[in-house]
């Protein structure tokens, strides 16, 4: 599949949190953490486990920055 979306990491699956509604994915970016919210139907369709390699797509309106 093509996306046109350049912000896609390389990420793997630390944990994953599920209610009946929602699931918080934990990822490991790099030694990094970042946090996925998706449907639990989603986490489930795409049979995601702890250790699973997967791509998270960034889509944003802005992007903010610290120094």
């Amino acid at each position: 599949m093509e996306l046109s979306a350049r912000n896609q990491l390389k990420t793997r699956v630390k944990e994953i949190k599920t209610n009946d509604i929602s699931a918080e994915v934990i990822l490991d970016v790099g030694g990094q953490v970042m946090v996925a919210s998706i449907t639990a139907d989603s986490a489930k369709r795409l049979d995601l486990k702890a250790g699973d390699d997967v791509t998270a797509i960034v889509k944003a309106s802005s992007v903010m920055l610290a120094k």
